[in-house]
């Protein structure tokens, strides 16, 4: 009988010890999530048109904006939007509109630009499956339109509260041609390597918003009148220069070049004025701000819009206090009630965002409508 129980005991260590073997061999103790590839027979197109209830709002876009011919006989990636992401987008701006006592928009009616931009951040110039994404800092991805930067990066989930032990999926990411990270718009997929004959699709997870998070400012933004600087001309001055000179990479007259990616940087030193004399005196009640590349604690945040026919004695025609920027390279357009024709137009800088240093992108004195 000892015997019995010793055999019984010795068998039972024996299985215990296999099924730990056999539960530590799934990679080091947890189990891998194998990227199984889905083939589809047909073009990227063709697979979209062949999930009815899923990918709907994006044929519709896709349709609209002549980018069939693409989907079907280019070498790309799409990062797949499905219908609840549309629907979020379309949510979002018409709950803005109706505020606003404004009809709806749909797909079918929304700015065409806008739209156009927006669906080209999901299609990818060549074909990139989660393998080539697996770079320690993800990769560069351009857009196949307009060579947009996106990019993309693949990573494990955490599973059972292990990090890394879920299912590959990959950061998509809209750069908004911004090199700091902090500044992008992150969305992750829920599936990944569906390879159809011109390319690879990655589904987005359905809690993404379509448009990233521009969806509702690009269609509720108002394009500024001509700009006055431009169409009237005149001389431009301020009262403080970049620590380099007026020569220098970010000195003063950057903030009037029309390039969103240059800036004027300098020492705020308690106030700064920037001040534009036109050939002919002109109304102007719009003006405009564009944030600059980096830094958002040198954004502007409180300032006067002022008017003067002598450079002298000068009207305030706006004041903005307490103001941030969203984004960068974001242009913000301001108005104001002004019907006297000014010759001189300045902006009076009073308060950064924080610390002392100023930057500013663009500015614009802008004629009344």
């Amino acid at each position: 009988m000892k015997n019995f129980i010793k055999y019984i005991g010795v068998l039972t260590i024996l299985l215990l010890f296999t099924v730990i073997y056999s539960a530590c061999k799934k990679n080091g103790g947890y189990y891998d999530v194998e990227d199984s590839a889905v083939a589809y027979n047909g073009s990227i197109y063709e697979y979209l048109k062949s999930k009815p209830g899923v990918y709907d709002s994006l044929i519709v876009a896709v349709d609209r904006m002549g980018l069939k011919k693409t989907l079907t006989d280019s070498n790309v990636t799409l990062f797949a939007v499905t219908n609840p992401s549309f629907q979020l987008a379309l949510r979002n701006l018409n709950t803005l509109r109706k505020q606003s006592d404004k009809d709806p928009l749909f797909l079918s009616n929304i700015d065409g630009i806008q739209l156009d931009t927006m669906v080209s951040y999901y299609i990818i110039r060549g074909v990139k499956p989660s393998d080539s994404l697996k770079l320690q800092d993800g990769l560069n991805l351009t857009s196949v339109k307009v060579a947009y930067p996106m990019h993309a990066k693949s990573v494990r989930g955490s599973a059972s509260g292990e990090v890394g032990a879920g299912p590959e999926v990959i950061q998509f990411s809209n750069t908004k041609k911004s090199k700091f990270v902090r500044n992008w718009s992150t969305s992750t997929t829920a599936s990944n390597n569906i390879k159809t004959k011109n390319g690879i699709v990655h589904v987005i997870s359905p809690d993404h918003i379509f448009g990233f998070d521009g969806f509702v400012t690009r269609l509720t933004f108002i394009p500024p009148p001509p700009n006055l600087m431009v169409t009237v001309g005149g001389t431009f001055s301020a009262n403080r220069e970049n620590g380099g000179g007026p020569t220098s990479g970010e000195n003063s007259k950057k903030v009037i070049d029309g390039d969103d990616h240059t800036k004027f940087l300098c020492d705020l030193q308690g106030f700064l004025t920037m001040q534009f004399k036109l050939k002919t005196p002109e109304v102007s009640s719009v003006y405009t701000l564009t944030s600059a590349n980096d830094e958002n604690g040198r954004d502007p945040k409180a300032w006067t819009y002022e008017g003067s026919q002598d450079g002298v004695n000068w009207t305030e025609l706006h004041r903005v206090s307490n103001f941030f920027f969203e984004e960068r390279y974001q242009q913000k357009v301001f108005r104001c009630t002004n019907t006297t024709a000014y010759l001189y137009y300045r902006i009076n800088i009073t308060e950064l965002r924080s610390g002392g240093t100023f930057q500013l992108a663009e500015w614009t004195i802008n004629k009344s409508k």
